[in-house]
Parts: C-alpha cells; structure tokens; sequence
C-alpha cells in the first residue's frame, strides 16, 4: 500500500421493523440492546472486562432511545446520558429508517423528538445515519436542517438500488431546496464492516459448520481488509481515511458485541503501523470529517428512493394510511390551535403513520412462504399501523367538527348544514352532504336518483345553489357548488323543491317512440351528452368505442391535453406478468433494477362497455367497463363537472391473485403542449423529476404526496393523486436502468403512469394483490400562473376538499 491508512468502524444495529421478527419483539430487542450496552461500557470501566476498553456504540435513530427511555430503570437513563456525553455512546438524529410515504409535517414532528432530547440533556448532537433505504426525498434534506441535523451518514443498500453519483464512500454537500447545506457521506453497505471479519463468527467463513478461533479470525481478516484498500488504492479513492458501519452479527436488528474491540486491539498492534482501526462514534466521525478542511462538491436536488415502492405491494392498508394523512391535516386546519386537542390521539396517530411508513414492508419469507402463519401475521400488524392511525385521527377529527356544531342523527332535524373551506385560499368546488333514506326533507322522503326535488338554500345570501343527487347505499348524496374564501364557513338548508309536473308526452322531436335519444346536435338542438363526446365549459372528451378516451380537449387554451406519444388512453389499465422460469424468489432477484423481467407479459385494458349514467345541473357520470388481464373486472367512473374545470375518475378494480411478479399501472398521459414541464409533490418539497435529482438517482419511479402538475405558459394541468402515491415515467417496456444526468431531461415530458400495485421483491414484500379496489383522481385546469407550490397547494385542496356536516342553528 502507498499510504498509511485509517480504518474508521461505527458500531450499530440496524433497525428493520418486521423483517426478521414481529414488531414488538423487535422493539424490545433494541431496547435491551442498550442495556447490553451499557453493561459492556460498566465492564470495561470497573476493570471485570479490560480488554473491552475503547468499546463504541451509536444508535441508528432515536426511535431506539425513545423507546429505552419508556422503560429503562432511573440510573440506566442516568448511565445512558453520562456515555453520550463521554463519547461512549451516539445517537443518530433521525427517527426511523423511512419510506417516502411519511409527509414533512409529521417527519418534522418525530425529528424535534430527538432534538429536544439533546437539547434537554444538553449532548450537543447534530448527526444521522440512516441505514438499508437508497434515497429521501430532496425535502428530508432541509428538515434535517431546521431540526439541527447538519451531517448525514447514508448507509445505502444497492440490491435493486443505487448510490448517486456513480460512486460511494464519497462526501458532498447537499443543498436544500432553501440553499442550505448538509454533509453528507455516501457511504457502503450498513454491515460492510462484517464482511472484514473482524468479529469472531459475526460472519460464516464458506461453508464452514465450526467456530472459528481469534487467530483464524485474524489470518481472515488480514487478507480482506488488506485487499478492501489496495482496491480503493486502484480505483483512486483520494482519502487515507475510510469509514464503514458494523453490526454484530451480519444480520438485522443485530446485538452489541464487544468482540470487536478485542479484535481491533489485537490488530492495532501487529498492523497499526500500516493500517490503523478505530472504532469511532457517527459524531466524532463527522467532526474529524469537518477538520480535513476538504474542498467538497455541492449537489441540489431530489435523492429520489429506490425503495420507495414497497407501498405497491398493500395498496389497500396504504390508501387508509393515505385517508389518515388527510385527515391529519384536516385536523390542524380546522383547528389549528389545538383546542380539541385534549388526549393524546393525534401523538399517537404520528407514531402509528411514523411505523407504517417505515421502510420495512413485511417479513423476510413473505414471497417465498406466503402461506406461512408469521408471514401473514406481520402482514396485518404493518397493515394495523395505517388503520390504527386513521382510526386516532378519525376520532380526533369528530371531536372538532363537533366543538364546530356538528349534530348527531335526530328524528326530523330540519336539514342544516355547516360547509367550512379550511383552507389557507379561497375555493369553488363542490361540497357533499349525506341524506339516509329514512330522513326526510319537509315531509318528502327521497327515493331513488329524483332531481329537482331539493333545493340547497344558502343561509347567508338566500341564494339557492346548483346541486344534484346521486344514490349512495344508505340513501342520497346530495352534491352542490359553493364558493368560500379562505377559512371561511357558511350555513346551508336543504328544503323541498316546488317540482313542476312533466307532460307524459314530451314534444322533443330528436326523441322517437323509442325513446333512444342519439342523434347529433343539429340546428335548434344541442345535443346530448353521449358516449362519443362529453363536453363542459372547459373540457370536451371524445371517446373510442373500443379503447376509451381519444381527446381531451382544453377549450380555454385551444390544446389537446393528451400526450401524443400517448400508447394507451387514460385512465385504461395496463398489467404485467413476468412468467416464473426459476422461482418465485430467485425469478425476482433476477430483475435487478428493472421492476419486471425480460419477458414479461404485457396487457392493456379492452372497452367492452360505455354509458352515460347520468346528467344533471352540475356534471354528467359517464362508465366505462375495460377486460384487462389480471382482473375479474376494471371500470372507470368519470364525472364531469359543467362549471368549473374539474374531473373526477374513480377506478374500480378486482384483482386476481398471483405468484408471480406483476405490476398495475393506470395511465395518466396528460401535458401541457407550450413550453410544458412536469412537476410533483414529495416530501417537503416540489420538484421536476429527472431535473431536479442528484446525479445517478433513480428515475424509474417516484413517491408522491398529492399529485402532479403538468405545466404550460399561462396555466396547468393538475391531476390529484388521492389513493396512491407511486408514479412511472416513459416506457414500460424492459429496459437497461437510466439513472439521472442533464442528458436525460427530456423524460420529464414522457407520459406518465399511476403505479397502483407490484410485488416484484423476492424477500418481503406482499405478494397478493388480489381485492377489490377503488382509486380516485381529481384532473382540474388551472387558467392562470401560478408556481409549482400553489399547484401543489391545488392538488391537496382537490384531495382534501370542503368540509360539510350537519348542525342546528342556534
């Protein structure tokens, strides 16, 4: 070797919530770990182990230390504190190894938990690692910031991931999205210390069935350890320094072992001369770090996760997870000083999304043993966090409406209504309110799909609002336009309608004996809505009688909105099947990065059926029923609205259940022709993918929070995502992986795909799809400029919507 060198080790565990055991017993394990701990750091100190002084250990994330400190004797808190404090122990500042599904106001949350620890104990700590997951959202970077945390350690995992910028255990800058900087090293594997074998049996040599002796041990790690750095010597790493993580045994949720440092003992002093180790804390880490006065690169952008697609695999827990989000932001809008707030449910209801959104998503056989009883119970546990969670802000959201006036079910209530805009902006949109079928309206019950036979009164103004009724199980919806400026609430009534009686014979003359009304608008008749064109104020949809949606027409700007790259029509389903060849693990790990195999079996959805189903004052409903493989049945519910530029899709699906890998994907090929650019939302941040990304990120898929905004000159094109976070950009075809570079831009402008289910992993991720589903959409044109965040704004003012319920006026 040309250098003396520094090995530089930080002792850990890696959190997998789920992945080798159930999840409280996972919990407990690292709660006694830092007891182990402690007692190892006693040992070394009342001279009972000397040979374990020098012994270190950080841990992964607060998370672990939140939870110790729940159940921890006084002195072990006590004793916990004085190693922080000596350097002993370490605590990474972030809270969980994390998904992209968790939003920024949460995350925030749980990261002031670790802040407030230190600052209350005053340790000074402003470090994190994160362990196993491949990216974070560009977001992460600048809440990391504003909670202190100014280094990051990535220990990234590249089995169907990558690290950016085409190469690891390299540091930069990361600049946020508000010009703030964070260090970052873009580190290895977070056991690649096992593979030194460093750690007595922490790792199986070959096959071996013996234990190994220290002085195997050492012969071993003599030759991999020399061999690690001669290659980093080739490669041309610039460092005489090289730090990596270690567990104590080459598995997750690992136990400490003080092994190690009797091992780095016994190497400092038969090859410290050339190659020193040190075991070191992640903070001491990055303060040597800061003091090599290293002239480092700057990188701004979105370090988009590689495993961020777990989420696909529980389409059904997730989209609770997502109803939960919404109502948590419900909750703080509607009553934003907390006044409500008198439990503990919203605090509990973070922790529950905190642990549905992290990264592990199942147990370590879930596709090899399906069946298997572990398997399936973590399944429902994971699935529990999401429904934990809206159930807590369920709750919580009952108790403002009701400091708000809401009213229970009564015997002849006069039907009143509070409609509230929460939102920071005023809005016109429509809002939505329930009639059971055993409540009346003045003494007339409604029955059926009867229009015109309730008027929505607006009490403030007396002015009666357009609205229109649609049959629910329970009875009616009755749906009306209002217009409320920001926070501001409004009462209405609904009263009977004079309803004018019909003529049994109407005199329209495009109408036969046969009653079928199809013929096209001629001079002196407008015409109908019908299977072949919809048309609004804003919108005119043409229709295939085979494939579905043609053309959908932007009647303000003069534009089609469909992209015309477009392979499939909107909203149609797309399904994929990669044949089992091998097996159904081994068939998986075969794709590498590509989400399917090479011969994967490519389907897209058939019409087989279109109608209109109704036309009112506010919007005409039009349904489409595709064939798509995969599925016993794939309908598509439109919903046109007349006066203002919204359209509503529902997509109602029963998937089949599969072994082998699939995907669901459900199009959305929409852009703006004039200088268009595709933005999205993700966490804490909003972004133009594969622009703004880190060099060598993925670009196969993104996490989303509400939606997208294709946008144009002077206006856009947003389409909230209210069910499903993931979206795929370009070709599905089996292709070689292109990672994020100034060449590829162009893909941006590439149609889109909503990514509804996979379950491509061949470890843990869920591998039946099969259910029924339903996923809802909201498209609406924006007619003026506005920037990225007020689109995004939009987007989450479409999916969260105008809050109604019923009160009696005092």
């Amino acid at each position: 070797m040309s250098k003396k060198w520094k090995l530089q080790l930080i002792h850990h565990s890696h959190t997998d919530i789920g992945y080798t055991d159930r999840q409280e017993k996972i919990e407990q394990h690292h709660v006694d770990y830092i007891k182990a701990v402690i007692d190892i750091l006693e040992a070394s100190e009342n001279g009972s182990r000397p040979e374990w002084q020098g012994y270190k250990w950080t841990c992964e994330n607060y998370w672990q230390v939140e939870r110790f400190f729940q159940q921890a004797e006084t002195r072990d808190k006590q004793k916990f504190i004085d190693y922080v404090k000596a350097g002993k122990i370490d605590i990474s500042l972030t809270y969980l190894n994390m998904t992209e599904l968790v939003d920024n106001d949460i995350l925030d949350h749980m990261f002031k938990k670790g802040r407030a620890f230190s600052n209350q104990h005053q340790l000074g700590l402003d470090a994190a690692m994160t362990a196993d997951i491949n990216g974070f959202s560009w977001g992460y970077a600048e809440t990391m910031y504003q909670n202190g945390i100014i280094n990051l350690y990535s220990c990234l995992h590249t089995h169907h991931g990558m690290f950016p910028l085409y190469q690891k255990q390299i540091p930069f800058w990361w600049e946020t999205p508000k010009g703030n900087k964070v260090l970052v090293w873009n580190g290895d594997h977070y056991q690649i210390g096992n593979d030194f074998m460093l750690i007595p049996n922490s790792f199986r040599i070959d096959d071996g069935a013996e234990m190994t002796t220290l002085e195997d041990q050492l012969e071993v790690a003599e030759q991999r350890i020399f061999e690690y750095l001669d290659n980093l010597e080739q490669e041309g790493y610039p460092f005489d320094f090289v730090p990596n993580m270690i567990s104590g045994i080459m598995t997750d949720n690992s136990p400490p072992n003080p092994r190690l440092i009797e091992m780095i003992h016994c190497w400092n002093e038969k090859h410290g001369d050339q190659v020193e180790i040190e075991l070191i804390t992640l903070h001491q880490f990055f303060t040597f770090l800061r003091g090599q006065a290293l002239d480092l690169p700057v990188y701004a952008g979105d370090w988009t996760d590689w495993w961020a697609d777990g989420v696909g695999s529980t389409p059904a827990p997730t989209k609770i997870y997502r109803d939960a989000q919404r109502k948590y932001h419900l909750t703080q809008k509607l009553d934003p000083q907390a006044e409500c707030n008198k439990g503990s449910l919203v605090q509990e209801a973070e922790y529950q999304l905190m642990l549905y959104a992290e990264h592990t998503w199942g147990y370590a056989s879930s596709v090899s043993e399906p069946w298997n009883t572990l398997v399936n119970d973590l399944d429902y546990r994971k699935a529990a966090y999401a429904i934990n969670a809206n159930r807590f802000l369920s709750q919580q959201l009952d108790q403002v409406l009701r400091h708000r006036g809401e009213v229970p079910p009564s015997i002849d209530r006069e039907k009143y209504f509070k409609v509230v805009n929460p939102h920071d902006h005023p809005v016109t949109d429509y809002a939505m309110v329930p009639i059971k079928h055993w409540e009346h309206i003045d003494g007339r019950y409604l029955a059926g799909d009867l229009e015109k036979v309730v008027d929505v009164m607006d009490c403030q103004t007396n002015e009666r609002l357009t609205a229109q009724l649609t049959s629910i199980p329970s009875g009616v919806q009755i749906e009306f336009a209002i217009s409320l400026e920001a926070k501001e609430e409004r009462v209405v009534k609904l009263v009977k309608a004079n309803v004018p009686k019909q003529p049994r014979i109407k005199n329209y003359a495009h109408i036969g004996t046969d009653r079928v009304e199809d013929l096209a608008a001629y001079p002196g008749y407008a015409g109908i809505p019908n299977t072949h064109v919809l048309e609004s104020e804003h919108y005119r949809i043409s229709f295939d009688q085979t494939t579905g949606i043609i053309s959908l027409w932007d009647k303000w700007n003069d534009q089609e909105l469909i992209h015309q790259d477009a392979p499939y029509a909107p909203f149609a389903g797309v399904y994929e099947k990669t044949p089992i060849t091998t097996d159904a693990c081994t068939e998986r790990r075969l794709m590498g990065r590509n989400r399917k195999g090479r011969l994967a079996e490519r389907h897209h959805a058939h019409l087989k059926h279109i109608e209109v189903t109704k036309d009112g004052d506010l919007f005409t409903m039009l349904q489409m029923d595709f064939d798509l493989a995969g599925t016993q049945a794939y309908s598509v519910l439109l919903k046109l609205y007349k006066d203002i530029p919204k359209i509503a899709v529902t997509v109602r699906i029963q998937k089949q259940n599969e072994w082998a890998p699939e995907n669901l994907y459900i199009a959305l090929p929409f852009q703006m022709r004039r200088n268009g650019e595709l933005f999205i939302e993700k966490t804490g941040a909003m972004l133009r993918p594969v622009i703004d990304q880190l060099p060598g990120t993925n670009t196969e898929f993104y996490s989303l929070q509400n939606g997208l905004a294709f946008t144009g000159d002077e206006s856009a094109f947003v389409v909230a995502i209210k069910d499903t976070p993931l979206i795929t950009l370009g070709s599905l075809a089996h292709h070689p992986v292109e990672l994020a570079n100034p060449k590829l831009h162009e893909k941006n402008q590439q149609p889109v795909y909503s990514w509804v289910m996979n379950n491509f992993w061949e470890t843990n991720f869920k591998v039946d799809l099969s259910g029924f589903y339903e996923f809802d959409y909201q498209l609406y044109l924006v007619t003026e400029q506005q920037s990225p965040a007020q689109l995004m704004e939009k987007c989450q003012q479409l999916n969260q919507g105008l809050v109604a319920f019923p009160i009696n006026p005092e």
